[in-house]
Formats: C-alpha cells, sequence, structure tokens
C-alpha cells in the first residue's frame, strides 16, 4: 500500500469544507449523508512485515483477553462492521486447521475469540476466504484449480467451524484486482466463482470486495455491464490516498463518477475503502503508520455523500483510544482517535 501526505486542496474555502466533513461538489443525485465510519479491516498479522513493523510483534502476542478488550474498544466507537483481511497466509493459517499447519500465536484460536467477542457487542463480521498461495501474484490465485480447491475447502471448513456464530455476516474475498478502465474477466470469474460457494455454503451471507485502481474506472456502458454481471453485494473501493496513487482534491470527482455508475446498475452498493495510514518512508517498502488527521478527516469529507458506507484500513494498528489496555501501533494513534471522535466520524465511548 502507498500512502500520500495531504499536499493541498483547491483553496481554503475547499479545505475548510474537507475538513468539517462536507465535500465541495454537490452530490450524484439525491442521496443521504454519511457522517460515520462504519466499518474496519483488521488481520491477525499485517501480510508485509515491513509495513506491520509496528503491530505484528503485539498481533502474535494478544490474549483472548487482548483480542475482547479490542473488539470491545472498536465497538464503543460505533463501528459495526469487522472485515478479516485472510484466515492464513505464507502457507499457515490463523485457526486450527485440517488443511493447514498454524501460525504461533498466543491465543491458539483467535477466530474463535473474536467472533464470541462480536457476538457479545453484536457487530457483524466479513470472514476472509484466503489467502491460499502466495497473496503477491493475484492474478494466479483467481485462475488456479488447486488454490480454487483449497480455498473452496476451507470455506466449507469455516463455515463448519464457524458458522454458528450470529456475528459471522458474509464473505470477503481478498485476492483483489487493480481496474484498468474495466474489472478483468478473471476477477470477476474468480469473484461469482467464490460467490458460488458462499451462497452454497451460507446462503444468507453478504459478499464484499474491495478494489484498487479506482481513479482508473471507465464511466462507460461496459463498466455498468460488469458491474451488472459481478455476483457481490458490496464493492468497497480503495481511496487510495494512502498509497499516493490519488490526491484527496481528487477523490471527490472520482467517487461521484462510481455513484452514478452504480446508480446505473443497481446491483451492488457502492462503499469506500479509506486508507488512514501512513509510510514512514518508502512506499510499500517502509512500516504504516496513522496518517495525519487533518489529511483523514479531508479523504472522509471528500466521499461522504457518495457513498453507503465507509470502511477503513484500518482501526488495529493505526487508531487506538487513550488509556486503552490493549493499545498497538506506532505514535498517533491516540491523535487520529481523538480527531475522529471531536469530528463525529467516531463515537466517544
Amino acid at each position: 500500500m502507498k500512502r500520500r501526505n495531504f499536499l493541498q486542496l483547491a483553496g481554503a474555502s475547499a479545505a475548510l469544507a474537507l475538513f468539517h466533513g462536507h465535500s465541495t461538489a454537490a452530490p450524484a443525485g439525491n442521496h443521504r449523508k454519511v457522517h460515520a465510519i462504519t466499518g474496519t479491516w483488521f488481520e491477525f498479522q499485517h501480510h508485509s512485515e515491513v509495513e506491520g513493523t509496528y503491530w505484528n510483534p503485539a498481533l502474535a502476542a494478544f490474549t483472548a483477553d487482548d483480542w475482547e478488550a479490542k473488539v470491545a474498544e472498536i465497538a464503543g466507537t460505533g463501528i459495526r462492521y469487522l472485515v478479516l483481511l485472510d484466515v492464513a497466509i505464507y502457507g499457515k493459517s490463523f485457526y486450527p486447521s485440517a488443511l493447514l499447519p498454524q501460525h504461533a500465536l498466543t491465543d491458539n484460536d483467535p477466530l474463535e475469540t473474536v467472533l464470541s467477542a462480536t457476538d457479545k457487542h453484536q457487530l457483524r463480521v466479513f470472514m476472509s476466504n484466503g489467502f491460499f498461495g502466495d497473496w503477491r501474484n493475484p492474478a494466479f490465485l483467481m485462475q488456479d484449480k488447486d488454490i480454487h480447491l483449497l480455498r473452496v475447502r476451507a470455506m466449507e471448513e469455516l463455515t463448519g467451524k464457524y458458522g454458528h456464530h450470529p456475528s459471522f455476516y458474509g464473505w470477503y474475498y481478498p485476492n483483489e484486482t487493480g481496474i484498468n478502465g474495466h474489472f478483468d474477466d478473471n476477477f470477476i470469474q474468480y469473484v461469482n466463482k467464490c460467490s458460488l460457494e458462499a451462497h452454497r455454503l451460507t446462503p444468507r451471507a453478504k459478499t464484499l470486495i474491495a478494489p484498487y485502481g479506482t481513479r482508473n474506472v471507465a464511466a462507460d456502458d461496459g463498466y455498468v455491464a460488469q458491474l451488472d454481471r459481478l455476483d457481490v453485494d458490496f464493492i468497497a473501493y480503495q481511496d487510495e490516498i494512502g498509497v499516493q496513487k490519488t490526491r484527496v482534491d481528487e477523490s471527490t470527482a472520482i467517487f461521484e463518477k462510481l455513484h452514478r455508475l452504480h446508480r446505473k446498475s443497481g446491483r451492488n452498493e457502492l462503499w469506500a475503502d479509506v486508507e488512514v495510514f501512513a509510510f514512514e518512508g518508502e512506499v510499500y517498502r517502509s512500516a504504516l503508520l496513522p496518517a495525519a488527521p487533518e489529511r483523514v478527516l479531508a479523504q472522509l469529507g471528500a466521499l461522504a455523500e457518495l457513498v453507503e458506507q465507509v470502511f477503513i484500513y484500518q482501526y488495529t494498528g493505526m487508531i487506538n483510544r487513550p488509556g486503552s489496555p490493549v493499545t498497538i501501533g506506532y505514535r498517533g494513534q491516540h491523535d487520529l482517535y481523538t480527531a475522529l471522535t471531536e469530528a463525529g466520524w467516531l463515537k466517544r465511548r
């Protein structure tokens, strides 16, 4: 992931409007105002050791009590959805599995712990169905028949072990694509094959993807036709501010375009995946840190009138409630928590 520091907004009035959670452009059609962060991704281990420098050791050491406390903290902010990025990586699982050896974690079954805690706090969890194989080669993972078979067996295993939890709300497909005008056909096939299994195993479950390449979406009927073909309930587009592919002042126009396309299709809800991190140094080659609060507030304001839900990547590691007994990550997380609660994007507990 790459992150660019907030450089400029189009004039002082635009900056003021964005910082107060308002878009400077008129919304594309009648739409409700969103002014809350409703979901966040989380992980048991960040997939990049470099990017996860300040969180991975703490996450590995989390006890069941720690996970329960962190879920309670997140629930106290008003966030209602958690998205698990992955249930396995580098050939090992994060839960007791008959399919793969298990990562060494202090909590032997953190997935059970989190789901039990989210049951208690009435949160909704999107269960990941990856990463099986090398996550750095998503095109291969989407097309390889053996990987797909392992993915299906894992979905069956996860449903059998955890499907009884009320908080098991849906599935997240983490092998994301980069949009280049349109979705690659192999990605559409991957999503639809995953959804076929999701419907078979968990008929009431919702489905979520979070593609990148957001700025590159073609505003044409071909893209609308692809939305119609995608068997997925929610598409949370990465705003790509953190990975420095898009500037904050470009975000409103990009999501206005997406809003029009999704309204024309009507098949999938338009959500946002707002990147609340910055890189300590070189993009993709350094640790992730909490982004400057003013940049994050501007990001949120830029798309608030255009999406149905605002998710962030991610609370764990980037945001901590002051005084929390389970603070993880680098300095700055308390500043971001305070700014978001004062602006009303998160509830103050």
